[in-house]
């Protein structure tokens, strides 16, 4: 696992968050966050990437983070935004890139983008947590269990999730 803080260099990383945050990128509900429907529990997202090809109109909007990671190919780049609950909710534990044959996931790359700082976080099978720090990107095998969590500090949690190919 692999983390980096100041990502992007700061003009970029501002213009990133001032449009992700901002009302000008469109989020879709989804009534699930892992893989089963919890009641109660759901997120918005934006699909940047699947199956290997761009699916949003603002997919510039995120290439000084693809062309610092340097994928061969991207499989899906989704974009999560959570809203603040009372208490810190701990998501299920998945692996990434499920859709692809074990040999494939081997080869899988998971990279997660913070896009703001609050008190959620993503947490790993082994207990290992890493801090939602606005910034930060976290790089690991897309095989390896972890989750993300709601926050209570902020009124969104939003992070991107890039699965690709190095």
């Amino acid at each position: 696992m692999i983390i980096e803080d100041n990502f992007l260099d700061q003009e970029k990383f501002d213009e990133l968050q001032i449009f992700m945050m901002g009302e000008w990128l469109n989020w879709h509900y989804q009534k699930t966050i892992d893989i089963e429907e919890v009641v109660g529990r759901y997120q918005f997202i934006h699909m940047f990437y699947i199956n290997h090809s761009p699916t949003s109109p603002s997919i510039e909007k995120i290439s000084p983070i693809i062309e610092k990671i340097k994928p061969i190919t991207l499989g899906k780049v989704k974009a999560n935004l959570l809203t603040m609950t009372p208490n810190i909710i701990e998501n299920t534990f998945h692996v990434d890139g499920t859709k692809y044959p074990e040999e494939k996931m081997k080869q899988l790359t998971t990279s997660i983008f913070y896009v703001n700082t609050n008190n959620g976080y993503t947490k790993f099978e082994d207990g290992t947590k890493v801090e939602s720090i606005a910034n930060r990107l976290v790089t690991f095998p897309a095989n390896l269990k972890h989750t993300g969590t709601s926050c209570t500090d902020e009124r969104t949690r939003v992070v991107i999730n890039f699965n690709y190919f190095k």
